[in-house]
């Protein structure tokens, strides 16, 4: 099939492989512009052009999709359908209208629900055992065309948000191909989104990240894997940034012997290996950690270059 793809990140670009090596003609990439980063701010790629042009596809990266030369580039190529994955632009009617089959989004979780930015982060986040890809038809709305296909994934109990969005990247790899074949051979279905079980899930800040230690530990546990790697999940110590990696939910029974309960927030038992906080609701052992400036690294050789204190309360602003 004669295709357009419009992508951008690693996510999309699993999917444009997939399309390649499936033998589909892909006209051209559509995808966000090159953004600086690093220290250095130099312009890098998104993963999207990387694979368009080591595979000499055409690649346009419009500001504005909806601009009438971009439009009117798009109906030359006369794409049979346009393939839409994790772009970051929402399509005008006009792009919607131009490909023979429509245009088609490869939309990681099972619409309705999740729809938005960020499914799959929410997914860890709301302690989901189950999650999935979508392809469905695009329309004007936010993810609210009808449905062609589905396919699930199980969601591990120490699934990260990276973890997960690998799975789903090759879930839905898979998925593209058996739509198109699907509609190629004409016993693709249509099935209208029920608006009721529908559910957003917005687009994350680095702020989304802070945590709040009145709530249980169960949900910070899964706010740190869901976040993870971004913008991950994040407290102060003395003031300092401190990003928590990983961690472990405690219930009050398995305490240390001799552990005294303070506040939420508050440093109540420390050793060699690791060190525990309160919670709104149980506690967490903190296994893996990073402090502003130094590297990522496991609790225990943390604590051999810093001297953490009982009763030393995270979260809190250092006074000036």
């Amino acid at each position: 099939m004669r295709l357009v793809f419009m992508g951008t990140p690693d996510f999309a670009s699993y999917q444009l492989e997939c399309l390649i090596n499936a033998g589909h003609e892909i006209m051209a990439v559509v995808t966000q512009a090159d953004k600086a980063k690093g220290r250095s701010k130099a312009l890098l790629p998104p993963p999207v052009k990387e694979v368009a042009l080591r595979e000499g596809i055409k690649v346009y990266q419009p500001e504005r999709l909806r601009d009438s030369e971009v439009v009117e580039e798009l109906k030359k190529l006369a794409p049979e359908a346009i393939i839409v994955a994790a772009y970051g632009q929402i399509l005008p009617k006009e792009v919607l209208d131009i490909p023979k089959y429509g245009c088609i989004n490869i939309h990681a979780s099972l619409l309705p629900k999740y729809r938005g930015a960020a499914p799959i982060q929410q997914a860890v986040i709301d302690g989901l055992t189950v999650t999935g890809v979508t392809t469905m038809y695009m329309g004007e709305g936010l993810d609210t065309g009808d449905i062609i296909d589905q396919t699930t994934v199980k969601i591990a109990e120490d699934e990260t948000g990276g973890s997960l969005f690998d799975k789903l990247s090759k879930a839905g790899g898979k998925l593209i191909i058996t739509t198109l074949d699907k509609i190629l051979n004409g016993t693709s279905v249509r099935t209208p989104q029920n608006e009721a079980d529908s559910s957003y899930a917005r687009m994350l800040k680095k702020e989304d990240g802070f945590i709040d230690f009145t709530k249980s530990a169960v949900s910070i546990e899964r706010l740190i894997r869901g976040l993870n790697p971004w913008p991950s999940a994040y407290t102060l110590l003395e003031g300092k940034n401190l990003k928590i990696w990983c961690a472990k939910v405690i219930e009050a029974s398995e305490l240390p012997n001799g552990t005294k309960a303070g506040c939420a927030g508050m440093v109540v038992y420390v050793d060699k290996k690791s060190f525990i906080v309160e919670t709104g609701q149980d506690f967490l052992e903190i296994k893996e950690l990073q402090l502003a400036g130094k590297k990522r690294m496991a609790t225990d050789a943390f604590l051999r270059g810093y001297r953490l204190e009982l009763g030393t309360e995270l979260g809190v602003i250092a006074e000036v």
